[in-house]
């Protein structure tokens, strides 16, 4: 505790980071961010934007930066990522920042970030187009978490041989995440031609009956085959799973190594 409060009196670490380092959170006026999530269970801490003003996702990830040397939100707007990149610019220059247009993740490293780099691989795969948003939330996910990330899309079981014909690449991977809307039969249907874990995604496309992602959630919950499955367009959810699944994975591949 002394180092940190004297590395806090010559200027060498800001009152967040030393809270953070004491607390595992640090205050700012939006709120407390959890700084020793991603420690804790291996998952990086996340700011939602949705329901939060520009100020407060800039204040947020600005702290995410400086306790962590690395901050990722989701489903952020337009006038939220102008918000952040005027911040960011003003307190870390450096920075590198990424908005990534379809998922609507933007993420920032600071500038001696050391991306983690797992020996795992994670495939994203779509039934359609209409399901790249969580799909693609999941994806960058996964890649802060440090595995190798491969997609493959448009493979919708409208049209089986989408699937078959990709099988090889499918059955080459550590983990997959599906996401699928509609009836969500993809998942359900490749874990029963793979043997490797399969997550399912739903998403919250479709009409009618059972639209917006319930038939899609029920059907794989009711699924034969082995799966598991995270609620409706929870990409970051999906995404994170498959991240701790590649982490395992790595740690065993080095052991084996050793």
């Amino acid at each position: 505790m002394r180092d940190i409060l004297d590395a806090v009196a010559a200027g060498e670490l800001s009152p967040e980071a030393a809270e953070a380092k004491l607390s595992g959170y640090a205050t700012s006026e939006a709120g407390r961010y959890d700084a020793a999530r991603e420690t804790r269970s291996g998952v990086p801490e996340a700011v939602l934007s949705d329901g939060k003003t520009p100020d407060e996702v800039a204040t947020l990830v600005a702290t995410s930066v400086e306790t962590t040397g690395r901050a990722i939100a989701t489903r952020v707007t337009d006038d939220q990522a102008r918000a952040i990149r005027r911040r960011l610019d003003e307190e870390f220059p450096a920075a590198s920042i990424r908005l990534h247009d379809r998922p609507r993740v933007l993420v920032a490293h600071g500038a001696d970030f050391e991306s983690p780099d797992l020996a795992a691989s994670v495939c994203i795969v779509t039934a359609g187009t209409s399901d790249a948003v969580p799909a693609g939330e999941a994806a960058v996910v996964t890649r802060e978490m440090g595995a190798t990330v491969d997609r493959i899309d448009d493979v919708g079981v409208a049209a089986l041989t989408r699937l078959t014909d990709r099988l090889d690449e499918l059955r080459a991977h550590d983990v997959l995440v599906v996401a699928a809307g509609r009836e969500g039969a993809l998942p359900t249907v490749t874990a029963g031609l793979v043997d490797v874990p399969v997550i399912g995604l739903p998403v919250s496309t479709g009409y009618g009956h059972g639209g917006e992602g319930e038939a899609a959630l029920s059907g794989m919950l009711q699924s034969c085959t082995a799966l598991s499955v995270v609620n409706v367009d929870a990409g970051f959810t999906a995404g994170a799973q498959a991240g701790l699944i590649a982490r395992r994975v790595d740690a065993a591949r080095t052991e084996d190594d050793q």
